[in-house]
């Protein structure tokens, strides 16, 4: 039987910056692994 895709959504872990460790606030379907502030770091660089 399948699920519910929001219950399915729901059951995913948090996304974790691999720079500095903080939960990432964003959608699933993104494909970066930095948040917005360690991004913005490398692009002032």
């Amino acid at each position: 039987m399948a699920q519910k895709p929001v219950k399915v959504l729901d059951k995913l872990s948090e996304k974790i910056c691999v720079e500095c460790g903080q939960v990432i606030k964003e959608q699933v379907e993104s494909y970066f692994m930095e948040c917005d502030r360690c991004l913005a770091k490398k692009v002032a660089d």
